[in-house]
């Protein structure tokens, strides 16, 4: 018995994690007005008839705080990344100079700041919705235990610690989403 709870108590964490770390990576890609090579993370390009990720047929830099540089490692895929950047709807208009492509990242507007606020604060939604989905595994988990023999007082005990859990990984959402908020709207 106690071995089944650990692994529910594991599981239900496992599942947390997941969402967190998923939350963490979406919100790398809402921009909050740096450059940032991870803005990219979302563009495919046509390479030899396999869609691939940017990353994987350039290098990508930040110059500057305002400024991508893509260097694809051949020439010829100019186009195409061109082309692939225009295609991901990311806002970005990029510029050829013949040996990279040149993305100028532009000033934040208040909307699109607002926006991105928006953005931002719906990923932490999805992540909140994960972490409710793994709290209802582990309670789902727990009333199966006690069908099978475990002692109620013990089912209550793990309840109480699934939903602490729970609701530690909520405020790891808020605080994640809150420090996202202050970031987008720093002018």
């Amino acid at each position: 018995m106690e071995e089944d709870i650990q692994l529910i108590k594991d599981s239900v964490k496992e599942d947390m994690n997941k969402a967190i770390s998923h939350l963490e990576k979406a919100l790398l890609k809402i921009r909050a007005g740096r450059a940032n090579p991870a803005m990219l993370d979302g563009v495919r390009v046509d390479y030899y008839g396999a869609m691939t990720p940017l990353a994987q047929v350039a290098n990508i830099n930040t110059p500057d705080a305002r400024t991508l540089l893509v260097q694809p490692w051949e020439k010829k895929l100019i186009p195409d990344i061109e082309r692939a950047i225009i295609n991901g709807n990311l806002g970005f208009n990029p510029m050829n100079n013949g040996e990279a492509i040149i993305i100028n990242i532009p000033p934040l507007t208040e909307e699109r700041r607002k926006s991105l606020v928006k953005m931002a604060r719906e990923e932490g939604e999805e992540a909140k919705v994960s972490i409710r989905a793994g709290r209802k595994e582990g309670m789902d988990e727990t009333k199966r235990l006690e069908k099978d023999g475990l002692a109620e007082d013990m089912g209550k005990d793990l309840e109480k610690q699934i939903q602490d859990l729970t609701n530690s990984y909520v405020a790891k959402v808020e605080n994640l989403i809150t420090e996202k908020e202050a970031e987008i709207m720093t002018v």
